[in-house]
């Protein structure tokens, strides 16, 4: 009897432990909640409105920069209704199914960072607006870009209260149900920011290479291309000749080889000059030396029409470069794999129905416009984050 007397309390406590921690979880929600909608009716109040009344700004930039925060904020009260009245899982279960809203403002922010910032240079009666809205001592000294970010960063806090809410609920709660699908919906729109602020980073590295490299001739920018790493390394010639230093930039479907222009230039001393673009569709890399904790080795790049020795003193740098070079070699190779597999599952499906597939007639004189080296490129990089090498003077130029 003493023993079921334990449990029953040990229960009880556990339960209690749960309510105790759902209530104050429930309690940050809400005070979290009313100051969002109090900061988003800034926005909308003395910006939004206000700007629209006004002309200040044409409305195809007014809507750039403040895409659907209107729309948010309406909702976002009627959320804030539920959560004062203590209906939580109702309130959210109303709330995820208009997260759409989210969804087109998340995927807009970077595009109307950039052109609030062009605005605040090119339009003065804008900027002096600006100045002027934030100085009411209802913005409490905060600035429209702080406030605009606002919307992006409470997804991240909706995520963290509702897996606490859901953590802490008993799933014979009615609520259980409501509160786990809400952690799903908003999860999948945090997942959604952490793509576009990776693909951001990532266009943000593509553009700064560009700008490295003299003149317009190697072009970094391609749709699926991702920045991987980038530094300087040995390159052998094949005839036993001096190593080299060369800038070698890696991405997720070529290795750029770039050289430095002379320091001496005026305009192009701290710039570099593509030399070859290596497609890394067919590429082998092999360790020729450094398999042992000796200092620096030697890596093989083995291409269809090319081959590439290159050498480093560092026998970490080294090995970070055979991890990277590997990897995306890898995951390119088994994209295309992918894609070559569903072609042949299409060709077999047409060849069952009896459709002539273009690839099976051979007409004469007809010239095919395909590149034999240049592979497309994943569509989404999925490897660690972006490593820049140190980028000292090399030793030598050429």
């Amino acid at each position: 009897m003493s023993f079921l007397t334990g449990q029953s309390n040990t229960i009880q406590e556990q339960r209690d432990r749960w309510e105790r921690k759902r209530s104050r979880t429930a309690k940050e929600l809400v005070k979290t909640e009313q100051q969002y909608c109090q900061q988003l009716a800034l926005v909308t109040t003395y910006f939004v409105e206000i700007l629209k009344a006004k002309g200040t700004l044409k409305q195809d930039v007014r809507e750039n920069i403040f895409s659907s925060i209107k729309a948010i904020h309406s909702i976002n009260q009627s959320l804030l209704v539920h959560l004062e009245n203590g209906y939580i899982g109702r309130g959210f279960h109303q709330f995820c199914p208009q997260l759409q809203n989210y969804n087109v403002y998340v995927d807009n922010i970077y595009d109307a960072t950039k052109v609030l910032r062009i605005q605040l240079k090119k339009n003065k009666a804008f900027r002096r607006f600006k100045k002027l809205q934030e100085a009411r001592p209802e913005f409490d000294d905060h600035k429209l870009e702080d406030l605009l970010q606002l919307p992006v960063l409470r997804i991240d806090h909706y995520k963290h209260f509702l897996q606490d809410l859901a953590a802490n609920t008993s799933p014979d709660d009615p609520e259980f149900e409501q509160l786990s699908g809400a952690v799903m919906a908003v999860c999948e729109v945090s997942q959604r920011i952490q793509n576009n602020a990776r693909r951001h980073e990532n266009h943000l590295q593509l553009c700064r290479v560009q700008k490295l490299l003299k003149g317009r001739s190697t072009k970094v920018m391609a749709a699926g291309r991702w920045y991987v790493r980038e530094g300087w390394l040995n390159a052998v010639p094949p005839k036993g000749k001096e190593a080299k230093a060369k800038m070698f930039f890696l991405f997720s479907d070529v290795l750029l080889q770039a050289k430095r222009c002379s320091p001496l230039h005026p305009t192009t001393g701290d710039k570099f000059t593509g030399q070859h673009m290596y497609p890394l569709q067919d590429c082998v890399v092999e360790k020729v030396f450094g398999h042992t904790k000796s200092r620096g080795g030697l890596l093989s790049l083995s291409f269809p029409k090319a081959k590439l020795l290159l050498m480093s003193n560092n026998q970490e740098d080294l090995n970070d470069w055979y991890q990277s070079l590997s990897t995306a070699v890898r995951k390119l190779q088994s994209k295309q794999t992918v894609v070559h597999r569903r072609e042949d599952h299409l060709q077999q499906s047409a060849d069952g129905h009896g459709v002539l597939s273009s690839s099976s007639s051979n007409v004469p004189g007809r010239k095919r416009n395909l590149d034999a080296n240049v592979k497309a490129p994943p569509v989404e990089w999925e490897g660690g984050a972006p490593q820049r090498g140190k980028q000292p003077d090399p030793p030598g130029q050429n």
